[in-house]
Protein backbone atom coordinates (compact mmCIF):
# COMPACT_ATOMS: atom_id res chain seq x y z
CA UNK A 1 0.00 0.00 0.00
CA UNK A 2 1.68 3.56 -1.05
CA UNK A 3 0.98 7.04 0.23
CA UNK A 4 -1.17 7.33 -2.94
CA UNK A 5 -3.22 4.65 -2.41
CA UNK A 6 -6.57 4.07 -1.31
CA UNK A 7 -7.58 3.66 2.93
CA UNK A 8 -7.79 0.14 3.74
CA UNK A 9 -11.06 -0.60 4.87
CA UNK A 10 -11.05 0.16 8.21
CA UNK A 11 -14.29 -2.30 9.62
CA UNK A 12 -13.67 -5.00 7.83
CA UNK A 13 -9.35 -4.67 9.61
CA UNK A 14 -11.19 -3.90 12.62
CA UNK A 15 -13.24 -7.05 12.36
CA UNK A 16 -9.94 -9.11 12.07
CA UNK A 17 -8.81 -7.57 15.94
CA UNK A 18 -9.16 -9.40 18.68
CA UNK A 19 -9.49 -6.73 21.64
CA UNK A 20 -9.90 -9.80 23.94
CA UNK A 21 -6.42 -10.91 23.76
CA UNK A 22 -3.60 -8.75 24.44
CA UNK A 23 -1.39 -8.01 21.03
CA UNK A 24 2.44 -7.65 21.12
CA UNK A 25 2.41 -4.60 19.04
CA UNK A 26 -0.52 -3.19 21.12
CA UNK A 27 1.73 -4.20 24.87
CA UNK A 28 4.44 -2.42 23.13
CA UNK A 29 2.36 0.51 22.36
CA UNK A 30 1.49 1.13 25.95
CA UNK A 31 4.82 1.10 27.25
CA UNK A 32 5.58 3.68 24.68
CA UNK A 33 2.60 6.11 25.82
CA UNK A 34 0.89 5.07 22.77
CA UNK A 35 -3.22 5.04 22.73
CA UNK A 36 -3.70 2.09 20.62
CA UNK A 37 -4.06 -0.98 22.74
CA UNK A 38 -6.96 -2.20 25.20
CA UNK A 39 -7.54 -3.80 28.41
CA UNK A 40 -6.25 -6.64 27.52
CA UNK A 41 -3.43 -5.78 26.50
CA UNK A 42 -2.85 -2.83 29.74
CA UNK A 43 -3.44 -5.54 31.68
CA UNK A 44 -0.65 -7.79 30.25
CA UNK A 45 1.91 -4.83 30.33
CA UNK A 46 0.48 -4.25 34.45
CA UNK A 47 1.37 -7.86 34.69
CA UNK A 48 4.93 -7.40 33.01
CA UNK A 49 5.67 -4.37 35.38
CA UNK A 50 4.75 -5.84 38.21
CA UNK A 51 7.59 -8.55 37.64
CA UNK A 52 9.98 -5.92 36.85
CA UNK A 53 8.81 -2.18 37.83
CA UNK A 54 11.70 -1.19 35.53
CA UNK A 55 10.81 -2.73 32.77
CA UNK A 56 9.77 -0.28 30.93
CA UNK A 57 13.13 0.70 30.41
CA UNK A 58 13.72 -1.75 28.07
CA UNK A 59 10.94 -1.02 25.41
CA UNK A 60 11.61 2.36 25.49
CA UNK A 61 15.84 1.91 25.18
CA UNK A 62 14.88 -0.55 22.49
CA UNK A 63 13.04 1.67 20.46
CA UNK A 64 15.81 4.68 21.20
CA UNK A 65 18.20 1.68 19.83
CA UNK A 66 16.34 1.66 16.94
CA UNK A 67 16.30 5.63 16.46
CA UNK A 68 20.38 5.66 17.07
CA UNK A 69 20.91 2.72 15.03
CA UNK A 70 18.73 4.21 11.39
CA UNK A 71 20.27 7.45 12.16
CA UNK A 72 23.89 5.80 11.78
CA UNK A 73 22.73 4.10 8.73
CA UNK A 74 21.40 7.55 7.13
CA UNK A 75 24.40 9.33 7.85
CA UNK A 76 26.49 6.98 6.23
CA UNK A 77 24.92 7.46 3.02
CA UNK A 78 21.81 5.08 3.38
CA UNK A 79 19.22 5.76 1.65
CA UNK A 80 16.77 3.28 1.74
CA UNK A 81 15.31 1.10 4.13
CA UNK A 82 13.33 -2.11 4.89
CA UNK A 83 11.42 -2.01 8.47
CA UNK A 84 9.96 -5.60 8.82
CA UNK A 85 8.00 -6.02 12.38
CA UNK A 86 7.12 -2.32 12.16
CA UNK A 87 4.43 -2.46 15.13
CA UNK A 88 2.37 0.59 15.58
CA UNK A 89 3.32 4.22 14.39
CA UNK A 90 4.77 5.71 17.40
CA UNK A 91 7.12 8.45 17.89
CA UNK A 92 10.15 9.05 15.43
CA UNK A 93 9.36 6.16 12.80
CA UNK A 94 11.72 4.89 10.84
CA UNK A 95 10.86 7.36 7.77
CA UNK A 96 10.78 10.45 10.32
CA UNK A 97 14.60 9.58 10.82
CA UNK A 98 16.01 8.70 8.05
CA UNK A 99 14.05 11.69 6.11
CA UNK A 100 15.17 14.20 8.63
CA UNK A 101 19.29 13.17 7.40
CA UNK A 102 18.19 12.48 3.69
CA UNK A 103 14.63 13.97 2.85
CA UNK A 104 15.29 11.60 -0.48
CA UNK A 105 15.05 8.47 1.84
CA UNK A 106 12.68 5.60 0.91
CA UNK A 107 11.49 3.34 3.48
CA UNK A 108 8.77 0.20 3.62
CA UNK A 109 7.38 -0.93 6.49
CA UNK A 110 6.12 -4.57 6.66
CA UNK A 111 3.72 -6.37 9.19
CA UNK A 112 0.93 -8.78 8.95
CA UNK A 113 -0.94 -7.20 11.84
CA UNK A 114 -4.11 -6.01 11.00
CA UNK A 115 -3.78 -3.47 14.28
CA UNK A 116 -0.64 -2.17 12.29
CA UNK A 117 -2.44 -1.91 8.98
CA UNK A 118 -5.72 -0.10 10.78
CA UNK A 119 -2.77 2.76 11.52
CA UNK A 120 -0.94 2.53 8.12
CA UNK A 121 -1.51 5.25 6.95
CA UNK A 122 0.28 7.02 9.70
CA UNK A 123 3.65 5.55 8.36
CA UNK A 124 2.75 6.94 4.76
CA UNK A 125 3.37 10.65 5.05
CA UNK A 126 6.20 11.12 4.09
CA UNK A 127 8.07 14.00 2.86
CA UNK A 128 7.82 15.10 -0.97
CA UNK A 129 11.35 14.44 -1.82
CA UNK A 130 11.05 10.61 0.03
CA UNK A 131 8.58 8.14 -0.78
CA UNK A 132 6.74 5.42 2.13
CA UNK A 133 5.32 2.27 1.17
CA UNK A 134 3.42 -0.29 3.79
CA UNK A 135 3.53 -4.19 2.65
CA UNK A 136 0.91 -6.34 4.69
CA UNK A 137 3.20 -9.80 5.25
CA UNK A 138 4.83 -11.74 7.78
CA UNK A 139 7.98 -12.33 8.67
CA UNK A 140 7.97 -15.92 7.79
CA UNK A 141 7.22 -15.27 4.50
CA UNK A 142 10.64 -13.31 3.35
CA UNK A 143 9.74 -13.99 -0.34
CA UNK A 144 6.51 -11.96 -0.35
CA UNK A 145 8.12 -9.05 1.57
CA UNK A 146 11.27 -8.43 -1.22
CA UNK A 147 8.89 -8.95 -4.32
CA UNK A 148 6.68 -6.26 -2.95
CA UNK A 149 9.31 -4.02 -1.76
CA UNK A 150 10.79 -3.58 -4.88
CA UNK A 151 7.92 -1.34 -6.02
CA UNK A 152 9.66 1.47 -3.75
CA UNK A 153 13.32 0.15 -3.09
CA UNK A 154 15.77 -0.48 -5.59
CA UNK A 155 17.68 -3.83 -3.97
CA UNK A 156 20.73 -3.29 -6.64
CA UNK A 157 21.38 -0.82 -4.23
CA UNK A 158 22.34 -0.43 -0.34
CA UNK A 159 19.49 -0.98 1.71
CA UNK A 160 18.86 -0.88 5.96
CA UNK A 161 16.77 -4.05 6.72
CA UNK A 162 15.34 -3.52 10.29
CA UNK A 163 14.71 -6.33 12.66
CA UNK A 164 14.21 -4.62 15.83
CA UNK A 165 12.01 -6.59 18.45
CA UNK A 166 10.32 -9.18 15.92
CA UNK A 167 12.66 -12.36 15.88
CA UNK A 168 11.94 -13.27 18.86
CA UNK A 169 8.68 -14.12 17.44
CA UNK A 170 10.39 -16.18 15.37
CA UNK A 171 11.55 -20.10 16.39
CA UNK A 172 14.92 -20.49 15.62
CA UNK A 173 14.89 -23.31 12.98
CA UNK A 174 12.55 -20.66 10.64
CA UNK A 175 14.54 -17.32 11.90
CA UNK A 176 18.19 -17.83 10.55
CA UNK A 177 16.74 -18.84 7.43
CA UNK A 178 14.66 -16.12 7.03
CA UNK A 179 17.53 -13.43 8.32
CA UNK A 180 19.56 -15.02 5.44
CA UNK A 181 17.23 -14.65 2.79
CA UNK A 182 16.21 -11.11 3.41
CA UNK A 183 20.32 -10.28 3.37
CA UNK A 184 21.01 -12.14 0.34
CA UNK A 185 18.42 -10.56 -1.64
CA UNK A 186 20.15 -7.12 -0.36
CA UNK A 187 23.31 -5.70 -2.01
CA UNK A 188 27.01 -4.94 -0.34
CA UNK A 189 26.96 -1.81 1.57
CA UNK A 190 23.74 -2.97 3.57
CA UNK A 191 23.09 -2.88 6.73
CA UNK A 192 21.40 -4.80 9.43
CA UNK A 193 20.09 -3.43 12.41
CA UNK A 194 18.21 -5.94 14.93
CA UNK A 195 17.12 -6.62 18.56
CA UNK A 196 16.26 -9.58 20.66
CA UNK A 197 14.83 -10.74 24.05
CA UNK A 198 17.90 -11.78 25.64
CA UNK A 199 18.06 -15.51 27.63
CA UNK A 200 21.49 -14.46 29.87
CA UNK A 201 20.38 -10.69 30.95
CA UNK A 202 18.53 -10.51 34.03
CA UNK A 203 17.22 -14.07 33.40
CA UNK A 204 14.97 -14.36 36.36
CA UNK A 205 13.47 -10.92 35.67
CA UNK A 206 12.91 -11.81 31.92
CA UNK A 207 11.55 -15.22 33.01
CA UNK A 208 8.43 -14.22 34.83
CA UNK A 209 7.85 -11.30 32.16
CA UNK A 210 7.51 -13.72 29.32
CA UNK A 211 5.67 -16.46 31.30
CA UNK A 212 3.12 -14.21 32.08
CA UNK A 213 3.16 -13.11 28.40
CA UNK A 214 2.71 -16.87 27.20
CA UNK A 215 -0.24 -17.12 29.90
CA UNK A 216 -1.98 -14.65 27.33
CA UNK A 217 -0.84 -15.88 24.16
CA UNK A 218 1.95 -15.05 22.96
CA UNK A 219 5.66 -16.68 23.11
CA UNK A 220 9.22 -15.15 22.96
CA UNK A 221 12.13 -16.85 21.67
CA UNK A 222 14.63 -15.86 24.41
CA UNK A 223 18.20 -15.82 22.72
CA UNK A 224 21.51 -15.62 24.19
CA UNK A 225 24.68 -13.16 23.26
CA UNK A 226 25.88 -16.21 21.05
CA UNK A 227 22.52 -16.82 19.50
CA UNK A 228 22.37 -13.03 18.58
CA UNK A 229 25.71 -12.81 16.74
CA UNK A 230 24.94 -16.01 14.81
CA UNK A 231 22.40 -13.17 12.72
CA UNK A 232 25.73 -11.84 11.91
CA UNK A 233 28.32 -14.29 11.77
CA UNK A 234 26.61 -16.87 9.90
CA UNK A 235 25.95 -14.29 6.96
CA UNK A 236 29.48 -13.25 7.14
CA UNK A 237 28.23 -9.56 7.99
CA UNK A 238 30.84 -6.85 9.68
CA UNK A 239 29.86 -5.74 12.86
CA UNK A 240 29.88 -2.66 14.23
CA UNK A 241 31.23 -1.38 17.18
CA UNK A 242 30.02 -2.01 20.02
CA UNK A 243 29.09 -5.40 18.81
CA UNK A 244 26.09 -6.93 20.51
CA UNK A 245 25.34 -5.66 23.71
CA UNK A 246 22.20 -4.28 25.71
CA UNK A 247 20.01 -2.50 23.56
CA UNK A 248 21.14 0.45 26.30
CA UNK A 249 24.80 0.38 25.16
CA UNK A 250 24.99 0.49 21.96
CA UNK A 251 26.35 3.99 21.56
CA UNK A 252 24.16 5.66 24.20
CA UNK A 253 23.03 9.16 24.02
CA UNK A 254 21.16 11.49 27.03
CA UNK A 255 17.72 11.55 25.37
CA UNK A 256 14.19 12.29 25.54
CA UNK A 257 12.15 9.79 24.30
CA UNK A 258 8.72 10.93 25.14
CA UNK A 259 7.79 14.34 25.66
CA UNK A 260 5.98 13.84 28.92
CA UNK A 261 8.86 12.61 30.99
CA UNK A 262 10.95 15.87 30.00
CA UNK A 263 9.27 18.12 32.64
CA UNK A 264 6.24 15.88 34.88
CA UNK A 265 4.33 17.61 37.18
CA UNK A 266 5.24 15.23 40.23
CA UNK A 267 1.72 15.96 41.94
CA UNK A 268 -0.02 14.83 38.94
CA UNK A 269 1.82 11.88 38.40
CA UNK A 270 1.50 11.16 41.99
CA UNK A 271 -2.39 10.37 41.67
CA UNK A 272 -1.55 8.07 38.24
CA UNK A 273 -1.55 3.87 38.57
CA UNK A 274 2.17 2.53 38.57
CA UNK A 275 1.79 2.21 34.61
CA UNK A 276 0.59 5.32 33.62
CA UNK A 277 3.56 6.86 35.74
CA UNK A 278 6.15 5.21 33.20
CA UNK A 279 5.40 7.60 30.40
CA UNK A 280 6.30 10.57 32.86
CA UNK A 281 9.40 8.64 33.84
CA UNK A 282 12.51 9.35 32.13
CA UNK A 283 15.13 7.04 31.11
CA UNK A 284 18.91 8.07 31.54
CA UNK A 285 19.36 6.15 35.00
CA UNK A 286 18.97 3.21 33.45
CA UNK A 287 21.43 0.08 34.15
CA UNK A 288 21.77 -3.28 33.50
CA UNK A 289 19.95 -4.70 35.74
CA UNK A 290 16.50 -2.92 33.98
CA UNK A 291 17.47 -4.20 30.88
CA UNK A 292 16.67 -7.48 28.83
CA UNK A 293 17.08 -6.94 24.99
CA UNK A 294 20.17 -7.36 22.52
CA UNK A 295 20.83 -4.82 19.94
CA UNK A 296 23.08 -5.38 16.53
CA UNK A 297 23.99 -3.60 13.80
CA UNK A 298 25.91 -5.05 11.26
CA UNK A 299 27.17 -4.47 7.76
CA UNK A 300 27.24 -6.62 4.31
CA UNK A 301 30.29 -6.47 2.75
Amino acid sequence: MSADAPAPDTAALRARIDTTKAHPARVYDVFLGGKDNYPADREAAAMALAANPRGYLTVRHNRDFMRRAVTLAAQEGIRQFLDVGTGLPTQQNVHQIAQSIAPEARVVYADNDPVVLVHAQALLTSGPEGQTDYIEADLRDPAKILEAARRTLDLDRPVALVLAAVLHFIEDEAAYPIVKQLLDALAPGSYLVLSNVSSDLNPEQVGRITKSFKERGFAMVRRSHAQVERFVTDNGLEMLDPGVVPVHRWRPERIVDLPESQDPDPEFVAGLDALDRTRYQGINDVTDADVSVYGVMARKR
